[in-house]
């Protein structure tokens, strides 16, 4: 099985019986974001609670208009972020938060990125995104970009070269 596959598999699971879907009545935060180049959506809920002194993430649900990735990445995001306190679940990039289902193919990093930004959202509304911490740029972005140069080769019957 190759990893193509592999990541396949893992999304589809978590895509037929994904956690924590749907909105989070009495939610102590709530985070929105949206790329408007690809139309996706994601809103996240989250719900505190108290042990031993610390304020930790009790509970958290999400709702998405998006692909199979964003909400296979969402549902293990507030899995993984439960018990967490702010300042940890901050620390958690995109890639933390897919890491469940392996690596991402570079036309869906963007679906992590997401769910770390609707998160950050939710627990840290204030905070401005670094300039260097940008989005990987979307399909759509990459077509649209400055052209680079290239050379066509064209391969005769011989396969020899002809420019």
């Amino acid at each position: 099985m190759n990893t193509s596959d592999d990541f396949a598999k893992r999304v589809e699971a978590a895509i037929k019986n994904p956690k924590n879907l749907g909105e989070l009545v009495g939610a102590d935060a709530v985070g929105t974001v949206g790329n408007e180049e690809c139309g996706d959506m994601l809103r996240m809920w989250v719900k505190f609670k108290e042990i031993e002194g610390r304020r930790v993430i009790d509970k958290a649900t999400f709702q998405t208009f998006g692909c199979e990735t964003a909400i296979a990445v969402a549902s293990l995001a507030t899995e993984l972020i439960s018990g967490k306190t702010v300042e940890e679940a901050l620390t958690m990039s995109g890639d933390d938060l897919a890491a469940p289902l392996g690596p991402l193919p570079p036309l869906k990093i963007h679906c992590a990125q997401l769910v770390e930004g609707a998160l950050r959202s939710a627990l840290a509304p204030d905070e401005k995104r670094a300039e260097s911490q940008k989005l990987a740029p979307t399909l759509l972005q990459q077509f649209q970009s400055p052209k680079r140069e290239s050379k066509i080769i064209i391969l005769g019957s011989s396969n020899e070269r002809r420019s």
